[in-house]
């Protein structure tokens, strides 16, 4: 079967959101251009490092550049997107591995989702030699800043940590294993 590639030059579009309530939710990055809309679904901790990663890699193009970069600090208040995500939301594949670069040329983050397969095999550096379908999103510094932004504040707003163990509390509160196995209540 030949695997298919999405490819996504300077998107309308690219956001992580959810479906579902807190606890229950679903995870997607969705991206959007004149012609495809394409929603992958992933985890919550894959959102979460993607996020953390975008972030950090900016942050070291800036400090090497020494601020002579088209890369903002923070993301640009006009980018913000609190928009949900895009209906039909239909999930194209579930997300394996991923991929972050950044190509030093055009000045843009490349961000690679290759779907999850059986074996272990690492994702080629290639995204056309790939033998799995594969989302590829390639962004200026503020749309990847922007969507870093976001997809940190779609992770936050789930359920509130315990104080104590920092594990997520049910509206029914939960078993905390600091109070040694009775239920905690907030």
């Amino acid at each position: 079967m030949v695997a298919q590639v999405y490819r996504f030059d300077s998107p309308d579009r690219f956001v992580a959101g959810t479906v579902g309530r807190p606890g229950e939710r679903s995870f997607f990055l969705q991206a959007r251009d004149a012609t495809q809309l394409i929603s992958v679904l992933l985890e919550k901790e894959q959102v979460s490092v993607l996020a953390e990663r975008v972030d950090a890699m900016l942050d070291e193009i800036l400090r090497r550049a020494g601020g002579l970069t088209s890369v903002p600090a923070v993301a640009p208040p006009d980018t913000e997107d609190l928009d949900p995500l895009e209906q039909p939301i239909v999930e194209e594949f579930r997300v394996g591995a991923m991929t972050l670069s950044w190509d030093t040329d055009a000045e843009r983050v490349v961000v690679a989702a290759y779907a999850v397969t059986d074996d272990e095999s690492e994702p080629p550096d290639d995204p056309d030699e790939s033998d799995r379908d594969v989302m590829v999103v390639r962004l200026s510094g503020q749309e990847a800043r922007a969507f870093a932004k976001r997809a940190q504040a779609v992770v936050a707003a789930g359920r509130p940590p315990c104080p104590l163990c920092s594990l997520p509390l049910d509206p029914a509160g939960h078993v905390c294993p600091r109070q040694n196995g009775y239920r905690r209540r907030d």
